[in-house]
């Protein structure tokens, strides 16, 4: 087990890393950070992600972006300015793909010559590793809004130092949220010690006066997990972020169905991370939102996913969220065309646009954010009790004894043991709190609502709820009732 302290990576300790990290693979030769910071000092400022969020924020605007990424540079420019120009899109992804998250670069590039010799993509996104910081800059120069880097690697140092040398602006992950939800076998104190060096690197760039934007992934496994424990992590990671250096900081969570509670969320989200920020010396950090659509299972029909992708939309308005992730009618179905991403925005930023001077009045949010508020305090409080002051060893701690527990992760350090379903609202609640450290009211609060709803549907407290909302909004429902 490493011995991982929440402590900001001395210079010495990340260069004598770096060589190794620089040395995986080909193209890491052709990283240099001095040569790197002139080349992002000169991106203007409309292309930098941090900018354009917190400009957004004081304007009280939504900005949207896709996801999106192909194998070849050449259609990957193409797509990129499709989804700028048709698709309208206020900020762009370049997703990475399978092989090159789990830093297996030999294999990326078989898809990159396979894909040029079958005339289509044979990856499912852009190998940027593999392309190395030249091809990412011919990318990054194509397009004239800010991009971000979207991946889902538990170890994603060499992809940072390449993707950020090769212009992007904006970094998404985490130890915790690209591990637990992604990986089965990763130790959990490795994929944070691994991204501490990825938030130094980003850190050392704010010392350059260089700011590049960081997200968490909110939405985890993005199957019923309730807004505590996506907030949690999500606190935890921008407090590992913020010790590294990182100023710019974007939290996120996923869309659950309910308007009151995804509303809540959004607002209780920003609060409580500049609570704990603020409370342990993290000043001048720059927080903003990410609200991301529906990532659960899709109508086939398109016209019926439009239908899921508009709720979000107008959860993601309502909510004031900075940002909002939008999908496509074709989730149903594999990996969108670029007309069907296109689609999608289009109608996200007509309801971003409808909705934008719309709120929920105070009072009817009220209940649920003093729910979800003190809900994920327990859970951060006791994994700094855990770690003896300490987040990072506190993370490690709390999974280990289920403190942390997010629900349906193929990881093997995840306990597993907490089961959400919702109640007859359609929020989501606990079946079972396991071991959570919830107070007597918050678990009866929990209980009692997930009674109601089987008084309602005249059936027993059972798993099958929790199966039936799974499947619920495939089918047209929100809530999973026989």
């Amino acid at each position: 087990m490493l011995e991982i302290k929440n402590r900001k990576l001395t210079r010495d300790a990340f260069e004598w890393q770096r060589k190794i990290v620089l040395g995986q693979w080909a193209t890491g030769k052709d990283v240099s950070f001095d040569e790197a910071v002139k080349y992002q000092q000169a991106i203007p400022v409309e292309k930098r992600f941090s900018a354009k969020l917190l400009k957004a924020k004081q304007e009280n605007r939504t900005l949207i972006q896709p996801r999106a990424g192909v194998p070849l540079i050449e259609n990957h420019i193409k797509l990129m300015q499709y989804l700028q120009n048709e698709g309208e899109a206020d900020l762009l992804p370049t997703t990475i793909d399978s092989y090159t998250r789990l830093n297996r670069y030999e294999e990326a590039e078989n898809g990159i010559r396979e894909s040029a010799k079958q005339n289509m993509a044979m990856l499912n996104g852009f190998p940027a590793v593999n392309h190395g910081v030249a091809g990412c800059r011919r990318v990054t120069e194509a397009v004239k809004i800010p991009i971000q880097v979207r991946h889902g690697t538990p170890d994603a140092r060499l992809l940072a130092e390449i993707t950020l040398a090769g212009g992007f602006t904006s970094y998404e992950g985490g130890g915790i949220s690209y591990n637990i939800p992604y990986a089965k076998s990763v130790p959990l104190d490795r994929s944070i010690a691994d991204w501490m060096y990825v938030d130094r690197l980003i850190g050392l760039y704010e010392e350059m006066g260089i700011r590049i934007n960081r997200e968490p992934f909110g939405p985890l496994t993005g199957t019923l997990v309730p807004p505590f424990m996506s907030h949690a992590v999500a606190i935890i990671e921008a407090l590992l972020a913020a010790e590294q250096g990182v100023k710019s900081i974007t939290v996120g969570y996923g869309q659950l169905g309910n308007l009151i509670q995804d509303v809540a969320a959004i607002r209780t989200l920003e609060a409580l991370t500049n609570e704990y920020l603020e409370k342990n010396g993290y000043t001048g950090c720059e927080v903003t939102t990410v609200f991301h659509q529906w990532m659960g299972g899709f109508p086939q029909d398109e016209a019926k996913a439009f239908g899921v992708i508009s709720w979000g939309s107008a959860a993601a308005a309502i909510s004031h969220a900075t940002k909002v992730i939008v999908k496509t009618p074709h989730e149903a179905m594999g990996v969108p065309t670029m007309e069907a991403n296109a689609q999608g925005l289009r109608c996200t930023k007509q309801l971003i646009s409808m909705l934008r001077d719309q709120y929920l009045p105070e009072n009817v949010l009220k209940a649920e954010m003093e729910v979800i508020t003190a809900e994920t305090r327990a859970i951060v409080d006791k994994v700094f009790e855990l770690g003896e002051g300490d987040i990072a060893v506190g993370a490690v701690r709390a999974f280990q004894a289920g403190v942390l527990d997010v629900p349906f992760a193929p990881s093997r350090f995840n306990a597993g043991k907490i089961l959400p379903a919702r109640d007859n609202e359609g929020a989501v609640r606990l079946l079972e709190c396991a071991n959570l450290p919830f107070s007597d009211d918050l678990k009866t609060f929990h209980k009692d609502k997930i009674a109601e709803r089987a008084r309602a549907e005249k059936r027993d407290v059972s798993f099958q709820l929790v199966i039936d909302d799974i499947y619920a909004i495939s089918k047209g429902r929100l809530v999973g009732r026989p």
